[in-house]
């Protein structure tokens, strides 16, 4: 729906879906830029978007040695600020900002943590009148719209060189935090009084953001963790079922179309919703090739796609997992963002060499690449969608990209 709400990472359902129209082709400093604003610092989370506002987080005083390299970097982290910062979506106008010191010790500064993607990386979330807001070892934030602090949730001490990367998730009257890094949790907090619901322990490795499924049982909560692929009862944490299999650290998140999940990380896979206990055997519908180590795929009309770490978008038959092609983009690139598509297209962002942009279907076609010549900075984040126009940010600037 034209001009909805997009209030969590990956949009609705975290599908990275959008059925919005009209969305440009190409764009420049110079063509299709509706307007852009100054961030007041770095920062890999995505935007959302709440009524007319739009909210994001960003970092400074840290870890930033791969972006200002002349600079020596502080002995500490207590130089580290976090911001969320709130901004007018008609005009790009900055209209508050808060700042945030850290409330636990944080992970030491480590140039794959400022270079990959630093202390803002998790992606608020919003039900319409909160804003939910997760830190990695300085907790979980409750806000209201205007940015008064309600409630502030502990999630565990612990740190990792890696750093924290995911974003909460809303069902019902809880709020979803993976707390992997800071205590192998999946911590469900009351979203209005902010007191533990629950806690599953076991969240090992994960550094993505779960999922809820429909399955014919009633909703599940879906996340990689280093050994399996689990699905949990959101509103008690109880594990329903596993898939196993795997081994090693997990950055893709599912996505989920009907009742059958799509995991892509060191293979692919599809997986019936709805079983109870180990179901590798049983709920396994299809196994096929290819990978991810950061990406996470988006299903549209009966395909798979995604990008890998270096430069290849793959598509696949989400019905058999067979490959439909497998494609380097024209410039290559580094990609951590995930793909979006909408309107006949997927946008994939990569790290430094811009926005391809492929028509959507089973022919690889890439229609455009898009860069902005004064603006190299890095760009993890994913691509967001609203109102006609896609927002995306980068590490110096907030844009707003629509027909002009």
């Amino acid at each position: 729906m034209l001009g909805a709400d997009w209030s969590q990472f990956r949009g609705p359902r975290g599908s990275g879906t959008s059925e919005e129209t009209g969305l440009p082709v190409t764009w420049s400093e110079k063509q299709n830029l509706v307007w852009r604003v100054k961030l007041p610092g770095p920062g890999t989370s995505c935007p959302i978007v709440v009524g007319k506002r739009v909210y994001l987080t960003c970092y400074s005083g840290y870890g930033l040695g791969v972006f200002k390299k002349a600079e020596k970097e502080p002995e500490d982290a207590k130089a580290l600020l976090r911001h969320l910062v709130c901004i007018d979506r008609a005009n790009g106008d900055i209209l508050w900002t808060k700042q945030f010191q850290p409330l636990n010790p944080e992970s030491k500064y480590y140039v794959h943590e400022g270079d990959f993607h630093g202390y803002a990386s998790s992606t608020p979330a919003s039900d319409g009148e909160r804003l939910y807001v997760f830190f990695g070892a300085s907790g979980i934030y409750c806000f209201d719209l205007d940015g008064k602090e309600l409630w502030h949730g502990d999630v565990g001490k612990g740190t990792r060189n890696w750093g924290s990367a995911n974003s909460p998730v809303l069902y019902k009257d809880l709020v979803i935090v993976n707390a992997s890094v800071e205590s192998g949790s999946m911590i469900a907090f009351d979203k209005i009084s902010g007191k533990e619901i629950w806690r599953t322990k076991g969240i090992s490795d994960s550094w993505n953001t779960p999922v809820l499924a429909d399955a014919p049982q009633g909703p599940e909560l879906v996340v990689n963790i280093s050994s399996a692929v689990l699905g949990l009862d959101p509103a008690s944490g109880k594990e329903l079922w596993r898939v196993k299999g795997f081994g090693g650290y997990v950055c893709p998140s599912v996505v989920v179309h009907k009742d059958v999940v799509y995991v892509v990380r060191g293979s692919a896979l599809a997986i019936k919703a709805g079983g109870r206990g180990d179901v590798t055997d049983s709920h396994v519908l299809w196994r096929g090739k290819g990978s991810s180590q950061i990406s996470s795929p988006v299903y549209h009309d009966g395909r798979l796609y995604w990008l890998n770490r270096s430069e290849i978008l793959s598509c696949i038959d989400a019905a058999t997992g067979e490959n439909i092609y497998r494609q380097r983009l024209s410039k290559g690139g580094e990609f951590f963002a995930s793909a979006l598509v909408v309107d006949g297209k997927v946008y994939c962002v990569s790290r430094f060499s811009g926005t391809y942009v492929v028509a959507e279907g089973a022919k690889f076609q890439e229609l455009a690449s898009n860069t902005f010549a004064d603006d190299t900075s890095r760009t993890n984040a994913s691509p967001i969608v609203h109102d006609g126009c896609l927002l995306m940010r980068t590490d110096q600037y907030l844009y707003c990209i629509g027909k002009r």
